[in-house]
């Protein structure tokens, strides 16, 4: 049974409070063998920098690999995926992650060029990346932040990155929330670190920065994302793949049984509940099995048009999104799934300037 501690450090210097939880938490000694192969899954699940609030600060990856390193770990590598219509490459430029590849002497590998493994659980076939099931250890560095399909994304669904394209579509197509339970059920990480310093709690992709100036570590990938959840303001039935993961046997979801460590006090820290802005502009949409760059573009362009008071022009239409809606016929729809649309913007995925642009044409 993995561990149900979970410890927590605040304030702002990332790479000081990375280190103090590893030590804490003596990972090296957990870790033991100094031959093992050690992967590193930061969230870069969108080309952009941790101060949007989207992507794991690169603090916390250096940090990381320097404890590892002045413990005599030395097979260390960076892995990652971005989301179907990113670039993980053009992602790792963005945030020095190929600097950090020379500085430190690490591998570096972008997921969706790997070959794959296909495992099974919970009635759901998926490819994951078959250099992380080689990794002895992973350790998972997600953002705790907000989601427009699954109200927020942490620990758990930050593995999606491991997974193929076409599994991750496949995700999509099947709603989410049991793939992640069941994602999670046929892998875990050894270690996951959370990073919540300033996570977007609305949008994955970020935007609109909330500074928590605070960081997790723990083993329990379920446990954690539990008590994120809570932190955030959620009741497990909102983020359902929490409970579902706990069935499968994937973990605790039980908060109670949690011993929560706080290594320091928060001065002033910000209750980081979020507004579920995302979740009323959801309500203008009529998504089957949308991907989550396609729809999150969507969920932008609906923003600026909230912003410029110009969500009247849809006259009350929901806008069709996803993989479910092709060969069907409706009045607004996005993307190229979508393509018998009367008003549409036939692009895969379509990015939030197309998506306005078609709106405000109508």
């Amino acid at each position: 049974m993995k561990s149900r501690e979970i410890r927590v450090i605040y304030g702002k210097d990332i790479e000081n409070m990375t280190k103090t939880l590893m030590e804490d938490y003596k990972v090296a000694e957990k870790f033991g063998d100094k031959s093992s192969t050690i992967g590193l899954k930061p969230n870069l699940v969108v080309a952009t920098t941790p101060d949007t609030g989207a992507t794991t600060h690169m603090e916390i990856v250096t940090a990381v690999i320097e404890y590892l390193q002045d413990y005599g770990f030395s097979n260390i590598s960076i892995l990652e995926g971005s989301w179907v219509g990113d670039d993980t490459e053009r992602a790792y430029r963005l945030n020095g992650y190929y600097d950090i590849k020379r500085r430190y002497g690490v591998g570096l590998f972008d997921l969706k060029k790997d070959r794959y493994e296909t495992k099974s659980a919970g009635g759901i076939n998926m490819e994951i990346s078959r250099k992380v099931l080689e990794m002895d250890h992973l350790i998972n560095l997600p953002v705790m932040k907000g989601h427009c399909q699954t109200n927020m994304t942490c620990a758990m669904k930050n593995l999606k990155g491991i997974l193929s394209d076409r599994s991750k579509r496949l995700f999509h197509q099947k709603g989410l929330m049991v793939p992640i339970a069941a994602l999670n059920a046929v892998y875990s990480p050894s270690l996951t670190i959370v990073d919540s310093i300033c996570g977007d709690l609305d949008f994955e992709e970020g935007g609109n920065p909330v500074e928590t100036g605070r960081m997790m570590l723990g083993e329990d990938s379920v446990l954690i994302d539990a008590y994120c959840a809570s932190l955030m303001g959620f009741d497990l039935d909102d983020v359902p793949y929490i409970s579902l993961a706990k069935e499968m046997g994937a973990g605790c979801a039980d908060i109670e049984k949690a011993k929560i460590i706080e290594l320091n006090k928060p001065e002033n820290s910000p209750v980081a509940v979020p507004r579920r802005y995302a979740s009323r502009l959801s309500s203008l949409t009529n998504p089957k099995s949308a991907c989550s760059c396609c729809y999150a573009n969507l969920i932008h362009a609906l923003k600026r048009m909230d912003d410029e008071g110009e969500l009247y022009a849809l006259n009350g239409e929901k806008i069709a999104i996803g993989q479910g809606w092709k060969g069907q016929e409706m009045e607004i729809g996005v993307g190229a799934c979508c393509h018998k649309a009367r008003h549409g913007v036939v692009k895969c995925p379509p990015s939030a300037q197309d998506i306005l642009d078609m709106l405000r044409s109508l």
